[in-house]
């Protein structure tokens, strides 16, 4: 990743020194051919970043994440829609394969470079980044009249033991790559273009994806052992994506159209104690077979379940729309290690992402009867949350990440001056 730089002609400070804190042309987030820039970035590795829909939600799951969420730290609108601006510019030649700014190198020796760096020489790797901004985030700017009704506060369920220090936040920024590297690279550099305006609140490493929105792939296994996702939307389904996941013209604030909304938890998973279960209980938990993934009773992991062969608490039995009156979400979730507890336990499980239309019709029923019921509960504790309004997507070269909402925030507030100066 990254160009040869020209002879810098910036300012010493310039974008690099002012300091750092996908949308699909189909609503599929499909692979394209955009330009790479690098001799080892290959336009088939890239994935357009301009289109209706933000790339990095319906995009076929890459292998790797960096999520970052962040707090604003400015109080100057002018200044955080520049940031938004510069955030967007990077975004587009990264996922393109190219350096930030004027590159790593080449510039000005007096000033910091605009690029960190540590993806020169690497391809795209199908990176997506994918913007989403938090409830907190509309007591700014003036913003309070776009916070959109679907942008609800998830209650506490039980069982929840959330760290405060792992949730939250004022707004999001998910990287997906295929190399864990060009992910933090992107992350790392758009910290820094923030730097002074946000700062991160937390983040999250992620491997090993446990969705698939690709259906002629291989279905992922989670940590505990078991294929997830098997009945999750496709990003070719487009009938689904439009019922389920994309935001509607009547749905709430125009800003919105083409948007959805982000959940995101950290579930930790009681390793130990499951590796210790025999299969016959763990099988029951889930309600699949461990070796193919079939349903009870079936023989082939996409069977269509018989859902009262299960017991009453299996997890796919309660998850399923049958179960939910139709309640159906995107998952694109990782699994996630982060060393031991203190105890000698691993610190791992299952960094849960899920897209939906609406927060109070998907992701809060579901979990409210999982929370309840679910065998897999015993396994498992839920320590970090937060959920996130993502905008629709980048339709242009002229265009940037929230400019839907910055643009109807301004006109809205018209009539108000207007009245105010009469």
């Amino acid at each position: 990743m990254g160009d040869k730089a020209t002879p810098s002609r910036r300012a010493v400070i310039g974008w690099g020194g002012a300091g750092l804190a996908l949308g699909a042309a189909v609503a599929g987030g499909a692979v394209a051919a955009a330009e790479s820039g690098g001799d080892d970035a290959g336009p088939a590795t890239a994935v357009a970043f301009h289109g209706a829909n933000q790339a990095g939600i319906a995009t076929p799951v890459q292998d790797r994440l960096h999520f970052a969420a962040f707090d604003v730290k400015t109080d100057d609108r002018a200044e955080f829609v520049q940031l938004l601006k510069d955030w967007t510019a990077a975004a587009r030649r990264m996922t393109a394969g190219r350096a930030v700014g004027e590159g790593a190198y080449g510039g000005l020796a007096e000033a910091p470079p605009d690029d960190t760096g540590e993806a020169l020489g690497l391809s795209p790797s199908r990176l997506t980044l994918t913007i989403g901004f938090g409830p907190s985030f509309f007591e700014r700017f003036g913003l309070g009249g776009q916070r959109p009704a679907a942008l609800v506060e998830l209650p506490k369920f039980p069982g929840d033991n959330l760290d405060a220090s792992r949730s939250g936040g004022d707004l999001c920024i998910q990287a997906c790559a295929d190399d864990p590297q060009v992910a933090v690279h992107a992350i790392r550099n758009l910290a820094r273009i923030g730097f002074g305006k946000v700062a991160i609140r937390w983040s999250q490493l992620g491997f090993g994806k446990t969705s698939s929105t690709t259906p002629d792939a291989q279905t992922p296994r989670n940590l505990m052992g078991f294929k997830d996702g098997t009945r999750n939307i496709a990003g070719t389904e487009t009938d689904r994506l439009k019922k389920f996941v994309w935001v509607g013209d009547g749905d709430g604030p125009g800003w919105m159209s083409g948007g959805s909304y982000l959940v995101a938890r950290r579930i930790r998973m009681n390793i130990e104690t499951w590796d210790r279960t025999s299969l016959q209980e763990q099988e029951d938990v889930f309600g699949r077979d461990k070796g193919e993934g079939a349903p009870v009773g079936k023989a082939k992991e996409h069977d269509e379940p018989f859902l009262k062969a299960m017991k009453p608490d299996a997890h796919v039995r309660l998850a399923h729309p049958d179960s939910n009156g139709g309640i159906t979400i995107l998952r694109r979730g990782y699994s996630f290690t982060d060393g031991t507890d203190g105890l000698g336990r691993l610190d791992a499980g299952l960094f849960f992402l899920a897209y939906m239309r609406d927060v109070g019709k998907g992701f809060i029923p579901l979990q409210r009867k999982l929370s309840a019921s679910d065998a897999l509960n015993e396994y498992i504790q839920h320590v970090g949350s937060a959920v996130f309004a993502v905008p629709p997507g980048v339709r242009d070269k002229d265009d940037w990440w929230g400019r839907t909402l910055f643009s109807e925030s301004s006109e809205s507030a018209k009539p108000a001056e207007s009245a105010k100066g009469a």
